[in-house]
């Protein structure tokens, strides 16, 4: 029984026997500094009595890269996350390097697992994709591989994030509407909980400030679904706020909003026009009319943290957050008036 428990054993193990952090044993054990030699020892011994082999990286690197890297995902079945893995798949094939996937559902502990799991396959580096954009903590620097945060960036300036441009989005959803000939613009917001919402709205609003606009009655924030998006146009629409157009910061929300909006006889886009995002195809092209949004490019997200990845397994590592722009997808929602 005891040799069974051994041969399952995982760094976590070792570093819980060893009284130390799971930093502080990856670094114990990979030879690197700022390690006391007391405390090197401790961990080695618990690494030996739970019978604990770790990863030979420096071995591995030392014969050649191994032609694979490890993607971790928070969210397999997500709508960010698959066209994520399909465009730094694209990337790695041009470079004939393979991707593990693994599936964290969002739990940290099973992430880190995942980790542990990846770097005793070798891999040469890993990918690390969260589910939303809100920042994240980073898993820190001691794997012995470069890890890429993508969609959620590492709130760890060192660390190679890359992620969508919430902000500019905002912007670029006001900028849209003006073009079409609105000017008393309304915003729908998404729950607050998300970064994406207080961006998308920071970047509307320096938007309508440009052209020394307000938005048109208060901006509400809610669940990123079609009722509230319902549920905020009406009151709208009973206040009889003077509006012509409406930001909605979803999809889901313009859904609602274009909902509401035929049922007070308003016509779209020629009395209200509206605009959503996330590009969510089942919803914005079946949406009637078709509805205009913004998509986040989630696969060049993937393809530039792939590359970013590449760089940094070959010796030039990126730091910190790089912003990829968002695209605007006009369709019949917003089409300017002849």
């Amino acid at each position: 029984m005891d040799k069974d428990i051994h041969l399952t054993s995982r760094l976590e193990d070792v570093a819980t026997l060893a009284n130390v952090s799971l930093a502080t044993a990856s670094k114990a054990l990979h030879g690197k500094p700022r390690v006391s030699e007391q405390t090197r020892q401790r961990v080695i011994a618990a690494a030996h009595q739970l019978n604990y082999s770790p990863n030979k990286l420096a071995q591995s690197l030392a014969k050649g890269h191994s032609g694979t890297i490890g993607l971790i995902t928070s969210d397999l079945q997500g709508r960010f996350s698959t066209p994520i893995l399909i465009g730094a798949e694209n990337e790695l094939r041009t470079q004939s390097t393979s991707v593990l996937l693994a599936n964290a559902r969002g739990d940290d502990a099973l992430e880190r697992i995942h980790v542990e799991k990846l770097l005793s396959l070798k891999v040469d580096g890993l990918l690390i994709v969260q589910r939303e954009t809100n920042p994240r903590s980073s898993l820190g620097h001691d794997w012995g591989v470069p890890l890429v945060y993508v969609y959620g960036p590492s709130t760890d300036t060192d660390d190679c994030s890359v992620t969508c441009d919430n902000v500019e989005a905002g912007r670029m959803a006001v900028n849209h509407l003006i073009s079409c000939g609105k000017h008393k613009i309304a915003i729908i917001g998404g729950d607050e909980t998300y970064t994406a919402t207080a961006d998308r709205t920071k970047g509307a609003m320096e938007a309508l400030a440009e052209v020394s606009l307000e938005p048109a009655g208060p901006i509400r924030y809610g669940r990123w679904d079609e009722n509230w998006g319902r549920a905020a146009t009406r009151l709208l629409l009973d206040q009889d706020v003077d509006f012509d157009a409406v930001v909605c910061q979803s999809d889901q929300l313009a859904r609602g909003c274009i909902d509401a909006l035929k049922e007070a006889n308003l016509r779209i886009p020629n009395d209200v026009a509206v605009i959503g995002h996330d590009n969510w195809d089942v919803l914005a092209t079946s949406s009637r009319p078709p509805l205009t949004s913004i998509d986040n490019d989630t696969e060049q997200i993937g393809r530039r943290a792939a590359r970013y990845l590449m760089d940094a397994i070959n010796g030039n590592p990126h730091h910190g957050v790089d912003y990829l722009p968002c695209r605007l997808i006009q369709r019949e929602s917003t089409l300017p008036i002849d």
